[in-house]
C-alpha cells in the first residue's frame, strides 16, 4: 500500500502567511519561514508555498522568501504563483524548490504544461486546479482558455458544473474541472493540486465526490485541498475521496491539529503513513 501524504500549505501575501474562507477574508497566520521550520520538524511529508497574489499583481514569485524557506527545511517543497515560463521555473528550482505549481498560466497557455514537463520532467510539474460549483445558466464571466464565456460553451444536461478558476480564484473560465484534470495529465503534469473553493476554509470536510471522481480516473497523484477541519476529514479524503495527499492550512497554522497526532490517528485507522 502506498503511503499517504500530509502537506501543510503556506498561502503567501505581502511576505506573510495568510488564510481565509472560500478564498476571501484573509487573516494573518504568521511568518512563513518559522512555520515551515515547525512543519518540517513535526514530520510533514511535503510543504506547499503559494504566492496567492503574484498573478493578480502581475509579478513573479517572491524568490528570496522561497530561498529562505528552502534553507530552513529538509522535505520536498512545491512553489506556485506567477510562474509562466521555463526561466521562472529555473529560477525557483535554483532557489531551492523541488517542484513548481502552475494554474493561471496553464489555463492561458496549456502548451506550457508540455513545455515544462519536457524541460524539467513531469515529477517536477504540479498543476493546481481551483474549482467552484457554478450555475451555468447565470454564466461566469469571460474565459482565458479559448474565446467566449461559459454561456458560449457546449450545453450540458446539468445546470451546475465544477468550473476551473484562475487568478487566485478570482476569474472563472469555461473549463470543466474533470475534463481539465484529464487534459493536464495528458499534457505531462506529474501531480494535480485540487482545491475546492466551496469548501476552502470552512472546516466542514473535503469535496469528497469531486476528489473521488478525479482520483479514480487519474494515473497521477491527486492532492486534495479545501475543507479540512478534523482528523476524520483526512480519513474520509484518503478512503472515500481516494486522494494521494491531504493539504491543509489553518488547522495547522493555528495549532488546531498537530501533524504527529494526525499521522498517528490515521495509522490507527489503517491508513499507511510515514511517521
Amino acid at each position: 500500500m502506498l503511503t499517504k501524504r500530509i502537506i501543510p500549505c503556506l498561502d503567501i501575501k505581502d511576505g506573510r502567511t495568510v488564510k481565509g474562507t472560500n478564498f476571501v477574508n484573509l487573516r494573518d497566520a504568521g511568518d512563513p519561514v518559522a512555520l515551515a521550520a515547525v512543519y518540517a520538524e513535526q514530520g510533514a511529508d511535503e510543504l506547499v508555498f503559494l504566492d496567492i497574489t503574484a498573478t493578480v499583481d502581475e509579478r513573479k514569485t517572491l524568490i528570496e522568501l522561497v530561498r529562505n524557506v528552502a534553507h530552513t527545511i529538509n522535505i520536498p517543497f512545491t512553489v506556485g504563483g506567477g510562474i509562466s515560463s521555463v526561466a521562472d521555473v529555473s529560477a525557483l528550482l535554483n532557489a531551492g524548490a523541488d517542484k513548481i505549481s502552475i494554474n493561471s498560466s496553464a489555463v492561458r497557455n496549456p502548451d506550457l504544461i508540455n513545455e515544462l514537463a519536457l524541460e524539467f520532467g513531469s515529477q517536477c510539474i504540479v498543476v493546481a486546479i481551483d474549482t467552484r460549483w457554478i450555475n451555468l445558466e447565470e454564466g461566469a464571466g469571460s474565459a482565458e482558455h479559448g474565446a467566449g464565456t461559459l454561456n458560449d460553451a457546449e450545453p450540458l444536461a446539468a445546470r451546475y458544473e465544477h468550473i476551473v478558476h484562475t487568478h487566485g480564484g478570482r476569474k472563472p473560465t469555461i473549463l470543466r474541472t474533470i475534463a481539465w484534470a484529464k487534459e493536464v495529465e495528458e499534457r505531462g503534469a506529474g501531480e494535480i493540486l485540487l482545491t475546492s473553493m466551496d469548501t476552502d476554509g470552512t472546516k466542514a470536510g473535503f469535496a469528497l465526490e469531486l476528489t473521488a471522481q478525479i482520483s479514480g480516473s487519474a494515473n497521477i497523484p491527486i492532492i486534495a485541498s479545501g475543507g479540512a477541519g478534523t482528523m476524520d476529514h483526512f480519513v474520509d479524503v484518503f478512503t472515500t475521496g481516494k486522494a494521494d495527499a491531504g493539504l491543509a492550512a489553518s488547522i495547522f497554522h493555528f495549532k488546531e491539529i498537530e501533524i504527529p497526532a494526525l499521522k498517528g490517528y490515521l495509522r490507527e485507522k489503517g491508513i499507511e503513513m510515514r511517521l
